[in-house]
């Protein structure tokens, strides 16, 4: 006689790419929706926000402040739920490029360095862009809403490269006006003035002395 048999649920390949999409997106999405929270509530809250993107040159500061936070916001929003899912990619794409433009690029590589180098805000691109053409995986409200078939591969890639990498560009072009440092004088070299003379010194006559 054998004994009782029981049955071992395998997850399939198919299950185990939506769960590694699900990962993905609702952690990156949770990222920027902590970020945009925080741009908004946390600190000096949007006033402070606006000072620093000011500072960076994106003027009028308030605009880029609400801009860029609402984005974060609604992309985030827009990835841990898997709708319209490629807007949400665009949505990092945007804001992480305008991130590594005004803030991040002559820093170095490297997050640790002084001033923080570019590393996190080029890899968080990269996955949005990723993201963006791949799609949310079958769990998610775009497949729930029959969509997501209609937006992944090419649309994807497409509403990456325009309303992402785009978008920052044209935001960047427009209203970006960085404050050229100022050249202080060469204070140890003193005005330019014409050297002096000097006149020989007398010659001592042989009766001197």
């Amino acid at each position: 006689m054998h004994g009782p048999t029981t049955s071992v649920a395998v997850v399939s390949d198919l299950d185990s790419v939506n769960l590694a999409l699900l990962v993905l997106r609702c952690g990156i999405g949770a990222v920027m929706l902590a970020h945009g929270l925080n741009h908004i509530y946390g600190g000096g809250k949007i006033a402070g926000t606006a000072g620093w993107f000011q500072s960076l040159g994106m003027r009028p500061g308030t605009v880029h402040a609400w801009l860029a936070s609402l984005t974060e916001v609604a992309g985030g929003i827009a990835l841990v739920l898997g709708l319209l899912t490629p807007l949400g990619g665009a949505a990092v794409v945007g804001v992480m490029v305008v991130a590594w433009i005004t803030n991040h690029r002559g820093n170095g590589f490297f997050i640790f360095r002084p001033g923080e180098g570019w590393e996190y805000v080029m890899t968080l691109t990269l996955v949005g862009f990723a993201i963006a053409v791949v799609g949310p995986g079958e769990w998610s409200l775009d497949e729930a809403f029959d969509i997501r078939t209609d937006l992944v591969g090419t649309t994807g890639l497409l509403i990456a490269l325009v309303a992402g990498a785009g978008g920052a560009a044209l935001l960047l072009a427009t209203c970006w006006r960085p404050e050229r440092p100022a050249v202080e004088p060469d204070v140890a070299a003193g005005p330019e003035t014409e050297p002096a003379v000097q006149s020989e010194p007398a010659v001592q006559s042989d009766a001197e002395g």
